[in-house]
């Protein structure tokens, strides 16, 4: 269970910071404030990522290990 948290708190980050960025800069350009508001959207996605990367990796989990299963018989 702790790797799980681990795992979901660092891979949420990650994924919401990057992500946060991108859609900021395909609204607002780069703009002054770009950082800024980049920041204010960080802090408002992680939270939500930390959550849904924890309800949702091991479903994920499990169908990656699938769909590899289904790729590597073929």
């Amino acid at each position: 269970m702790t790797q799980r948290i681990i795992f979901s708190f660092l891979m949420s980050l990650v994924l919401s910071f990057l992500m946060s960025a991108w859609v900021t800069y395909l609204n607002l350009g780069f703009v002054d404030t770009f950082v800024q508001r980049w920041m204010q959207a960080w802090l408002m996605a992680w939270p939500a990522a930390a959550i849904i990367s924890f309800v949702f990796g091991p479903a994920v989990n499990r169908t990656s290990l699938l769909l590899t299963r289904l790729v590597i018989r073929r």
